[in-house]
């Protein structure tokens, strides 16, 4: 009794130690946070809703169920969001194994032998009293081992992989988000170059006309060899980018299919030339809810908080360890009278064990441990950075599209009036055909620098809607990830898969 008291005393003792856990507790490291966007004047100004957020599925806000078809099956089939997912389950097995390091480990056997022996072998093993035959053993035993964790060894390896886990799951949303985006960037520029092709080959038969005018022109006199040379030159050039613009779309249609995970040979998309291209107002965010929305600048500080638990765990290597163990059972020659008082046995007793020598092996893994950490301190301060340059970038190409746009807008409206024009002219015979033609090319080119700078415009509302994080957040009291606006359940394929909630 006073054996187990004792023993109970130590037990007591050492859950006491564990109380405390080494190494440093992680404080999220500080970054230079501006108060508003450079580039963002007009786009804060326009918007009167600072707590307005991007929705999960923002997609949905071009109006476009191709589009929407596209992204949805991306996130069934692509491959690289399969990797990430992966990925993300494999950070989840690492918590689960580090959670198991809290509890003891039992194990239990039965084993059966018959041996015999000689009068000589027997005689050698069990002294000269021994009689030679053969002799059953049966033992059935339980054991259990259980480490305690005194100096938060477990508990910060726990942490670290949890950190690691939350990265992960920041990584596979972050995929998502590349992924959504690569096809809907993709997917505008194929439908600019299906606009851009039928604006080409209107070009090419005008062209063409006018080249025919003038080899009759020039046969008759009235025009030069040279203005021939030029209108065949014009209509080769068309005829060149025309082809350009037909591989730039060939290659967006290839880029869509392994994106959403068919081969390029399977799929094709059909032409549609009266495509209205459409960008939605992005609502306003503030700079500092990007640390809580971009994937790469969460990823990175859950991965330095990862790197800062790791410390913990070099350092405990310093101190002993202590392993409670115990080992009991029941041994007889008979299987009979095997589960009887007489027949048991019984062990019992801690062991703590430390390291006296090493070479210097534990203090070089704390050095690695710490460098590790400040790397990923630098790594989360970089991303931080890039995440705003990206924002500003974005903004930048955004405001000046949008002037652009209105700019190429009057440019259309005026040459739409002077063909009017030109062709109410051509209609009463005091405008020539080649005149009517000639205003008609500057209308098509009119018409293509518009269309090519709302495509524009449309491709840079999905970058700036990327690089403000799109529809997720990331919840710091929760310690997971939380959808701005849709839940999963709302929208299961817009969901970041984050369903990680540390306890």
């Amino acid at each position: 009794m006073r054996a187990l008291t004792q023993y109970g005393c130590m037990i007591g003792a050492a859950w006491l130690m564990a109380a405390c856990a080494v190494g440093p507790d992680y404080q999220k490291p500080e970054v230079v946070i501006p108060t508003s966007f450079k580039e963002g004047v007009d786009w804060q100004r326009a918007q009167v809703n600072p707590q307005a957020s991007l929705s999960s599925t923002w997609w949905l806000d071009y109006n476009d169920p191709k589009l929407t078809e596209l992204i949805e099956q991306s996130f069934k089939a692509n491959q690289s969001i399969a990797q990430a997912e992966a990925a993300y389950r494999l950070a989840q097995a690492t918590v689960e194994a580090s959670r198991a390091s809290f509890f003891p480990t039992i194990g239990a056997e039965a084993a059966g032998t018959r041996v015999g022996f000689g009068s000589g072998a027997a005689q050698l093993q069990y002294g000269s009293s021994a009689l030679s035959g053969a002799y059953n053993t049966i033992n059935v035993n339980a054991t259990a081992s259980w480490e305690l964790d005194l100096w938060g060894q477990f508990r910060r390896e726990l942490e670290s992989s949890k950190a690691s886990a939350q990265a992960s799951d920041a990584q596979l949303a972050g995929e998502r988000l590349s992924i959504a985006a690569s096809i809907a960037t993709d997917y505008f520029e194929l439908r600019q170059a299906d606009i851009d092709i039928d604006l080409l080959k209107q070009q090419e038969q005008i062209d063409s006309r006018i080249l025919e005018m003038t080899r009759a022109s020039y046969t008759r006199g009235i025009s030069s060899s040279d203005d021939v040379l030029n209108a065949q030159d014009t209509l080769e050039l068309v005829v060149a980018l025309l082809q350009s613009t037909q591989t730039s779309r060939e290659q967006d249609e290839h880029a869509i299919a392994v994106l959403i995970g068919v081969p390029p040979g399977n799929f094709s998309l059909e032409p549609n030339v009266d495509y209205a291209f459409a960008a939605p107002a992005v609502p306003l965010a503030l700079p500092s809810q990007l640390l809580e929305r971009r994937y790469d600048v969460v990823s990175a500080e859950r991965t330095a908080a990862a790197a800062n638990a790791k410390i913990g765990v070099a350092e405990a290597a310093f101190f002993p360890t202590l392993t409670l163990s115990a080992e009991g059972g029941f041994e007889h020659n008979a299987l009979a009278n095997l589960f009887m008082v007489p027949n048991r046995f019984w062990t019992l007793g801690p062991t703590l064990a430390g390291t006296i020598f090493d070479g210097g092996a534990r203090t070089a893994a704390v050095h690695e441990a710490r460098a590790t950490y400040d790397e990923d301190v630098a790594a989360y301060r970089q991303a931080v950075l890039g995440a705003f340059e990206n924002v500003e970038d974005s903004l930048s190409s955004w405001n000046h599209l949008q002037q652009q746009q209105d700019a190429y807008a009057k440019i259309y409206q005026r040459n739409q009036q002077l063909f009017s024009s030109e062709h109410a002219q051509f209609t009463i015979g005091t405008a020539s055909e080649q005149d009517l033609l000639n205003q008609q090319l500057t209308l098509l080119t009119a018409r293509e620098n518009l269309v090519d700078t709302q495509a524009l415009l449309t491709e840079a509302s999905v970058v700036l809607i990327k690089n403000l994080g799109g529809g997720w957040q990331w919840d710091d009291a929760s310690g997971h990830a939380a959808n701005a606006v849709a839940s999963a359940a709302q929208a299961p394929v817009a969901a970041s898969g984050s369903t990680l909630a540390p306890q």
